[in-house]
């Protein structure tokens, strides 16, 4: 009987379409700007809406000085919605695929040193085989960030470090290889004639490093710190691995890199890893995905280069 009811009264009259006009509304914050952007009339928004609110006998929409917001029923409501319009997208994705296995897209979020030497490898040993696969990378550190993106399911899948074991219900992680971190200078530093060094020799050198705040923040730190060194004198902070290169070819100065990275940028930037040990211990660089979210072909396809190119990683390991 509860099955009739809830057909008679939500399953014929609850549409797809009312459900996406109530995400561009919680979206816009207005049902005027919602219909703009859904080239329709705002009477047509404001029927959709009270078309929803008679099927679920709840109130989806409330009025403010701002315009309108989600109450909590449309926000529950919205939540599966979501899931329910990306598994329709992803199906329209597996059609595409089946109608043509060399076209597709796949949305990667990767974080800065990744981007630097991983996916680049990865991009090009997918492209070649499929030249009209389209790769959107977004720039993102999966535990930074919580995985948000590949929640919201902006991304098929997050490239990324395993600083510490992922304890989360919604997330898979699928370990590709082990990257251990080396100390680097440009092929025209006197360091990088040299075959012995010890770290206590390099602390008065100019060192680039990642801003404090990050992770990898705290690395150079740490290493002098662990052998009993005072701190390094750091001379640049940033992200940019643009810039750590072109500082590293004058000869001047040093940095810590992973070894993935060192080895996608040696050759190009004239780069050398000097001979010392770090004591930092190597994190594992994984694929995200979403459990209980099924990805498309294409996303499989990136996937399976992903590990091609892992593997002598894993064998260097």
């Amino acid at each position: 009987m509860a099955s009739k009811a809830w057909e008679n009264r939500v399953g014929r009259r609850l549409r797809l379409r009312d459900l996406h006009i109530l995400s561009a509304v919680a979206q816009w914050g207005s049902m005027a700007k919602a219909a703009k952007h859904l080239s329709m009339t705002q009477p047509a928004v404001s029927d959709a809406i009270a078309t929803l609110e008679d099927a679920l006998r709840v109130r989806l929409l409330d009025r403010t000085s701002k315009g309108v917001e989600p109450t909590i029923y449309a926000k529950a409501l919205l939540k599966r919605g979501h899931v329910i319009f990306d598994e329709l997208r992803q199906g329209i994705r597996d059609i595409e695929f089946i109608a043509n296995p060399t076209v597709g897209e796949v949305h990667v979020g990767c974080s800065e040193t990744l981007m630097t030497g991983f996916l680049p490898a990865v991009i090009d040993r997918l492209s070649r085989r499929y030249p009209e696969i389209v790769v959107h990378a977004i720039n993102a550190q999966p535990s930074a960030t919580e995985y948000r993106q590949l929640r919201d399911r902006e991304v098929d899948l997050m490239l990324g470090r395993v600083f510490e074991p992922v304890s989360d219900d919604e997330v898979d992680t699928e370990i590709l290889f082990e990257d251990r971190y080396l100390v680097v200078a440009g092929a025209a530093s006197p360091w990088a004639r040299r075959r012995k060094i010890t770290l206590a020799e390099l602390v008065n050198e100019p060192w680039i490093d990642m801003p404090q705040a990050s992770i990898f923040g705290s690395f150079l730190t740490e290493a002098f710190l662990a052998q009993g060194l005072q701190r390094p004198r750091k001379s640049v902070l940033s992200f940019s691995h643009h810039l750590r290169n072109e500082l590293l070819t004058t000869g001047r100065f040093l940095t810590i890199l992973a070894g993935s990275v060192l080895e996608a940028n040696a050759e190009r930037w004239d780069l050398k890893a000097l001979p010392i040990d770090l004591t930092i211990k190597p994190h594992s660089v994984a694929a995200f995905t979403l459990k209980r979210r099924t990805v498309s072909p294409v996303v499989e396809l990136f996937i399976e280069h992903a590990r091609e190119v892992a593997k002598p990683q894993a064998k260097r390991k």
